[in-house]
């Protein structure tokens, strides 16, 4: 009888093997920095065009193949990456500056490096970055808002010893602060008008505005 009742036992069920470590990323994590600078392209774009308020996250995720949830994954809000958009045109300014300047330019030189970096920021690759900076900075928090200041003010610490230095030369005739404010003006409005296929290339607009702010010396 026991041995009877043994043979009706069911077998026991198999041993499931678990893997060690965590668990397995899914393809969004597995692709983090990838999808990342997707969705801050694609938001940078969306920005620019439709504004910050006009874009949801919806639109911003479908411009990527998303699902209108998944941006979040990347960024706990609307309002958090219209930051990330903002930090990284700036960081990617601030590079792009630091590799155009060379060691032993003249003042005029290296003002004209500088214009010519600032246009490319503006108009080259990544062009959505910065004109979001410029229109958008009000949706920031003010916490935001000093971070995207102090790295706004290490961009433009570095033309100052340029444009003092073009004052004391007499090239430029105006105070070194006031001459940084009109400049960043003229430049930066220039998102609202420049248009590569019918307007002038980007060195041509540098040799311009060169030749609207500093004095030549005649022969």
């Amino acid at each position: 009888m026991i041995v009877r009742a043994l043979a009706t036992v069911p077998p026991a069920p198999p041993v499931v093997k678990r893997s060690r470590g965590r668990p397995r990323k899914t393809l969004d994590e597995r692709d983090e920095g990838n999808r990342r600078q997707e969705l801050l392209r694609a938001a940078a774009r969306l920005f620019r065009r439709k504004g910050f308020d006009a874009t949801s996250t919806r639109d911003i995720a479908a411009a990527v193949g998303m699902h209108s949830g998944s941006p979040f994954y990347h960024f706990k809000s609307k309002a958090a990456l219209l930051y990330a958009v903002m930090d990284e045109g700036m960081r990617a300014a601030l590079a792009r500056q630091a590799s155009a300047l060379q060691p032993h330019d003249d003042p005029r030189q290296a003002l004209h490096r500088l214009i010519r970096s600032h246009f490319d920021t503006l108009h080259g690759p990544g062009r959505d970055f910065i004109p979001v900076m410029l229109y958008e900075s009000r949706s920031l928090s003010a916490r935001q808002r000093a971070g995207i200041a102090k790295l706004q003010r290490d961009y433009e610490a570095v033309w100052m010893p340029v444009l003092r230095s073009l004052v004391a030369s007499g090239r430029l005739r105006v105070d070194a602060h006031l001459a940084r404010l009109l400049i960043f003006g003229a430049l930066n409005w220039s998102v609202q008008w420049f248009d590569a296929k019918k307007r002038a290339s980007l060195d041509e607009l540098t040799d311009a505005a060169m030749a609207l702010f500093v004095h030549e010396e005649s022969a």
